[in-house]
This record gives C-alpha cells, sequence and structure tokens, in this order.
C-alpha cells in the first residue's frame, strides 16, 4: 500500500501516488527560513527537507546568542508520508500558501520556538538551476523566495525571547536534484577537480524586497543568475526581474565574505548597494556539509540532537564550515536596508585568487 495524506489533493504530477517522486535517488523537497532584528541581531534560521527515495526526512533550527550559534537537528524515517510536515518536535505548517507558514519547535534538549512568517509579496521564482559534471546531473531543481516578517519567541534554556519588532527575513522553498544522503562512491572519469561558487542576498527595504543570486564557473563566469524587485504587496505579474554583478571581498585566510558591491540593472532596486557584515551564521547548523546531519543521512527511526557552536573558535578552512550566511548592512544611495549574504566557495576560483580545494583569501 502506497496511498498516503497528499493523494487526496490534486498535486500529482504522475500517474503513480505521491509517495513516488519519479526515479533520481537525489529528489529532495525542501523549506528554508531565515530571520533577524531590524539592526541585524538576533539571528535564528530553519530548514526542513523531505527525501522521498531514500524514506527519510530531516529539520533544524539554529539561532545566535552571546557568539554561541544554538542548534536543534533532528531526523527521521519518512515512512512514505511526505505530507506529516514534522521531524520529532521540529514542525512546519502552511497556514496559507505562498504567504503564512509556521515554524514550531517542540522543547529538547533546552531549545523551543515558535516562529510565524508572513510574505511581503508574492514569492519570486529563480531560474530553473541544471547544472552537470560530466554526463551526470549535480543539480536541477526550482527554487521559489519570498522576503517576509516574523513574529514569535524563541526559547533557550527555559529563558524565552519574543522576536524583536520588526523583525524580517526570507523564506524558500526548493525541489528537484541535488546531491543528498551517502556520498556515490562512483567516480565520474575524467571529472574536474571539483569547482562550486554560490551567492545569494535577499535584502529588506522598506518598500520592498531585493534578490539577487549567481551560481558561477571557476572562472567567473555565471552558469544561472538573476536579480528582482518585489514591491511591497505585489502580486505575481508585478514584480520585476533584472541583472546584477557583484564584485566581492573576502576575510583574509578564509572563504568568507568581509562584504561586496552589487550593481544593478533592475526597474524600482537601487543602481547599486554595498554589503557591510554585521554577524555570521554557519550554515552547518542547519545541515548543509555538516559531516554528521548533512541532508538525507539516515540516523534511524528518529533521532534528535543538540549542537552548541562557539563561533569565535572555528577553523574557518574547515569544509563544514566554508558555507555561511552574513547578516549585512545595506547602503545605497536611495535608502539603507538590512538583509543576508549567503555564500559558499569550493575549489579554484580564479577572480578571487583561489586555487585549491579550500585554500584562504590572501591579505
Amino acid at each position: 500500500m502506497v496511498l498516503t495524506r497528499g493523494d487526496d489533493y490534486p498535486l500529482h504530477q504522475t500517474p503513480e501516488p505521491v509517495a513516488y517522486s519519479g526515479t533520481d535517488r537525489n529528489f529532495y523537497d525542501r523549506y528554508f527560513f531565515n530571520g533577524y532584528a531590524p539592526d541585524g541581531s538576533g539571528f535564528f534560521a530553519a530548514a526542513f527537507g523531505v527525501y522521498p527515495h531514500l524514506d527519510v526526512a530531516d529539520a533544524h533550527f539554529s539561532f545566535i546568542r552571546d557568539g554561541v550559534q544554538y542548534c536543534l537537528h533532528a531526523s527521521c524515517e519518512l515512512g512514505m508520508e511526505r505530507m506529516a510536515m514534522r521531524v520529532g518536535p521540529i514542525a512546519i505548517e502552511v497556514i496559507e500558501p505562498l504567504n503564512r507558514l509556521k515554524v514550531t519547535v517542540e522543547e529538547s534538549d533546552g531549545i523551543a520556538a515558535e516562529i510565524t512568517f508572513s510574505g511581503r509579496a508574492f514569492p519570486i521564482e529563480e531560474p530553473r538551476f541544471i547544472h552537470r559534471i560530466g554526463p551526470r546531473a549535480f543539480m536541477d531543481y526550482t527554487r521559489m523566495t519570498q522576503n517576509g516578517h516574523y513574529e514569535g519567541w524563541i526559547s533557550l534554556n527555559g529563558e524565552r525571547h519574543d522576536l524583536a519588532a520588526g523583525t524580517s527575513g526570507t523564506r524558500d522553498r526548493s525541489w528537484g536534484v541535488r546531491p543528498i544522503g551517502a556520498r556515490d562512491p562512483q567516480p565520474i572519469p575524467g571529472a574536474p577537480v571539483p569547482s562550486f561558487f554560490w551567492q545569494w542576498t535577499p535584502v529588506n527595504f522598506d518598500n520592498g524586497a531585493l534578490f539577487f543570486h549567481v551560481n558561477n564557473d571557476a572562472h567567473g563566469e555565471a552558469w544561472n543568475t538573476r536579480a528582482a524587485w518585489a514591491p511591497d504587496g505585489a502580486e505575481a505579474n508585478n514584480l520585476a526581474e533584472g541583472v546584477g554583478s557583484m564584485r566581492t571581498r573576502l576575510e583574509p585566510g578564509t572563504r568568507w565574505p568581509s562584504g561586496g558591491t552589487l550593481s544593478l540593472a533592475l526597474i524600482g532596486a537601487p543602481e547599486q548597494v554595498t554589503f557591510e557584515p554585521l554577524g555570521r551564521f554557519q550554515m552547518k547548523g542547519l545541515g548543509y556539509t555538516h559531516p554528521v546531519w548533512g541532508h538525507g543521512m539516515h540516523h534511524g527511526p528518529l533521532k534528535v540532537e543538540r549542537e552548541d557552536i562557539d563561533l569565535a573558535a572555528l577553523d574557518p578552512l574547515a569544509p563544514e564550515n566554508l558555507h555561511v550566511q552574513i547578516p549585512v548592512q545595506v547602503v545605497s544611495d536611495d535608502a539603507n536596508a538590512i538583509g543576508v549574504f549567503e555564500q559558499l566557495i569550493i575549489g579554484p576560483f580564479s577572480p578571487l585568487g583561489l586555487k585549491g580545494l579550500n585554500d584562504g583569501a590572501q591579505a
């Protein structure tokens, strides 16, 4: 028997039950959230992933207080039920599709939260991400992204903090194919040295949301990029699309951004904005490149674990520490804003003088 709750909704994409999602074992379906106070403080984030062919789901909640990033990781066996929307203490609820969602973390290991997201405008759809290494599809997925406001609270060791007034941030939904679970041991004949370059910069202005992302090859040529502007309250037909070009600075001895300048050709948005860091969030707190809690790994019927990360004590060039989101002050001639600068650079990247797998930037 493979019928599940999803089969009672008109969302089938094939003649098969919803429990089956094509034939690629790396298919995934993911929720992501981040948020921050108007001054960039109080950063938090959550992620929830479903991996139908691995029959696994996982969820993560992570936030920063006083230089420590507190993380709650959870993984469970899916049982082919993709509509459960819960992994142990962490649950996602879609209150109003494409607008309002809720993240609940029932108290576990001293961490609890209840946070509701409300969108500022209709989500943007980013260009489909298709990338191959030789004949093998490394990525093939779609993502929608939406900026918005948050309300709710986070509790640590029994001490509850309400989210600051004006807390904002970004949420996204992506689905398709990307590397998940145990690594494929089969080599690709003639494959080049691994190389991946990613930047993503959603920004909250007072009157709208700015989005920019880019995937570059090792020589700095973009294979997927777009800039978009969503005025407050905009419907799908009022979203503006354009192009952007980022000049990036790296913190010496690391692959973390120390700022950047984004030039835009985009109706409604400033012509140029600069990014100045206000902190650092490690994406491994949500399972990204985590050596133990990587996405789609099997941990048995249910496993939940807390992890505390001393941000000042990390080795910046350890592979699991390369992927970061940097809360940033965003400055333009017209107005200032708050946003996030996400970056992951693996392997050589000649425009920034990076030559190896994880060497750091020169002073």
